[in-house]
């Protein structure tokens, strides 16, 4: 091989297995070659690990992926554990806990800050205007979703639900 063909297998040193990389080396070492980065590693290298804490768990996948996000809009890295099992089965979800959302733990206090901010009551969006966040016709709540199997919301602090009519009739009002 040439120096070159060489240098190039050397930048993805991922590629090669200990005894690979060992004749690699010591061609390098026999022809006076210099390696092109010297960060390069063999491959097997034992990782770090990372220690994350859980800072709070979802029975449902969406309201765990909508916290992920608001996490990360703040620039807090944050992963999600046992989300894949949810994804297979969601009925198994209270028997392992959850989604579990896990930061480091530089990161647990402004974590458990942002999640336990007040659900905003309107936000200017611009091109649109203000959008005010619906709430509960029973308890006033901002707690509400919009559940997946229809045109309906749902209360998550009371558990009310009701039809959103304000597309048919133009108003602000719903009904129980």
């Amino acid at each position: 091989m040439t120096d070159g063909e060489l240098q190039n297998i050397a930048r993805t040193p991922e590629s090669l297995t200990e005894p690979a990389w060992e004749a690699l080396e010591d061609e390098f070492d026999r022809r006076g070659l210099k390696h092109p980065s010297e960060e390069v590693q063999p491959h097997n290298e034992e990782l770090g690990t990372r220690t994350l804490i859980t800072i709070r768990q979802f029975r449902d996948l969406p309201e765990a992926l909508l916290a992920k996000g608001s996490l990360e809009s703040f620039g807090i890295e944050c992963f999600l554990q046992d989300d894949n099992m949810v994804r297979l089965d969601w009925f198994i979800s209270n028997l392992i806990g959850g989604v579990k959302r896990c930061v480091s733990p530089e990161d647990v206090e402004n974590a458990q800050r942002i999640l336990s901010e007040p659900i905003l009551e309107g936000m200017y969006v611009h091109g649109v205007g203000l959008y005010e966040q619906p709430r509960c016709p029973k308890c006033q709540s901002l707690d509400v979703a919009m559940p997946v199997q229809g045109p309906s919301w749902k209360c998550q602090s009371c558990g009310a639900e009701w039809e959103d009519d304000t597309a048919d009739a133009g108003t602000n009002e719903s009904h129980l």
